[in-house]
């Protein structure tokens, strides 16, 4: 595969921006991808298990372990579906916001620190070229 490939790339940039954020999230007690669920549950709407997996691309299974490990850390609660006792809503407990906002705030820093070789101007339009790349409710 060429270095020049986008899949190259756009892995080799998910690699370095990976190295920057693991560290950097050590000491909110969460990984990226705890950090990346934490995000999609943390938002304005409650969600479900199997809607925060749809969401985030993920199969239930992993998402039932992923809820499971943040329960334990005491970082979101299942409480039941209002109109559908089948399913339980996921929620982040006040500890769980407490980390995602320290999280949002150190994801952020990793982020500038990986985006600082770009022009001024160039990160925007990265962001921006990207998010027009991925559907809507795609990702975490």
């Amino acid at each position: 595969m060429s270095s020049r490939s986008l899949a190259y790339l756009l892995k080799h940039a998910n690699l370095r921006l990976s190295e920057l954020m693991g560290p950097a999230l050590e000491p909110c007690g969460i990984d990226g991808r705890e950090f990346g669920v934490l995000s999609v549950l943390g938002g304005s709407e409650p969600l479900s298990q199997l809607e925060a997996a749809q969401r985030m691309g993920i199969d239930r299974t992993t998402m039932v372990a992923m809820v499971d490990g943040l329960e334990r850390k005491g970082l979101v609660g299942r409480r039941p579906h209002p109109a559908d006792r089948r399913k339980n809503i996921v929620e982040p407990t006040e500890r769980g916001r407490e980390v995602l906002a320290e999280a949002l705030r150190v994801v952020a820093a990793a982020e500038a620190e990986f985006l600082a070789p770009l022009p001024d101007g160039d990160a925007g339009l990265l962001r921006d070229a990207l998010e027009r790349l991925i559907p809507p409710h795609s990702g975490g």
